[in-house]
């Protein structure tokens, strides 16, 4: 496996496709799954001359299920120290779910001087959690009820989102994709119990506001509008207030998961974005 070691003792696992001299992409993944879940736009950008670069979040995948540093400050300094390992320059970011907050923290910490553009798929920023200065946020209860969930069954947990919300087969008339389904159940169970666990808190609780004020590059956002997990309102479109330059682009109808479930349209929009 292809691992580099983080300052904190940390073994991320990434991969490195396409051609080497291409324009390079990086893609951040979402809970509680790791960077199988990118590989639909990781082949096709790859197949169309980018260099795509995926890591396993620490605790997530095939990288070292590390019992503390289950936040965003470290998920973001992780994926500095990627980048510095492989010594890459005007990289494209884009972040999936919870994978948008590390891009977003990224950001906020270690600026843009190696960021050529910006994504943000289905993303959880600014700010998930219902607080008095972000009332339209979801009540902490349903976040608790996520941790429950996790100790109580975590595989059922798993199946009950992905057969569910996250890719809209609770919808009337969908059809769903065992496959997706078993997909994402079996990335979540590579995962580690505590991991996972600390990272709902790292997701729903984690405040990107100030984060996003220093997107100083293009910036895509795409969001469905029938995401059930992340709202687009309090998201997305939340996210292009504090990101005015910022594209953005709604799927009707879309899923949480529109990385598989819309993934030639999402794949033919990222494609145009980074070639504009």
């Amino acid at each position: 496996m292809t691992t580099f070691t983080t300052t904190d003792g940390v073994d991320i696992f990434f991969k490195d496709w396409g051609p080497k001299d291409g324009p390079v992409v990086i893609l951040s993944h979402g809970w509680p799954l790791n960077s199988d879940s990118w590989e639909n736009q990781a082949f096709f950008l790859a197949a169309n001359g980018y260099r795509v670069v995926t890591h396993d979040r620490r605790g997530h995948g095939r990288s070292t299920q590390v019992w503390d540093g289950n936040d965003m400050d470290h998920y973001a300094d992780d994926l500095a120290q990627l980048i510095e390992h492989l010594d890459l320059k005007d990289v494209s970011l884009f972040g999936f779910s919870t994978g948008g907050g590390e891009v977003a923290r990224y950001v906020g910490r270690h600026g843009t001087g190696r960021v050529a553009k910006l994504g943000l798929i289905s993303a959880v920023p600014p700010l998930m959690l219902k607080t008095e200065a972000n009332p339209d946020g979801l009540p902490i209860e349903v976040f608790d009820g996520i941790r429950a969930g996790s100790v109580a069954d975590r595989s059922q947990l798993y199946l009950d989102l992905a057969s569910g919300p996250f890719f809209g087969f609770n919808r009337p008339g969908a059809k769903a994709s065992q496959g997706m389904i078993q997909s994402f159940w079996a990335q979540g169970m590579m995962a580690g119990f505590k991991n996972t666990y600390d990272s709902i808190k790292a997701f729903s609780e984690t405040d990107f506001n100030e984060d996003l004020k220093k997107f100083d590059r293009p910036t895509l956002i795409v969001h469905g509008d029938d995401d059930q997990v992340v709202p687009i309102d309090r998201a997305g479109r939340a996210s292009k207030e504090l990101v005015p330059h910022a594209e953005l682009k709604v799927y009707p109808g879309a899923p949480h998961g529109l990385t598989d479930t819309h993934k030639d349209q999402l794949n033919a929009d990222l494609l145009a974005f980074l070639r504009g």
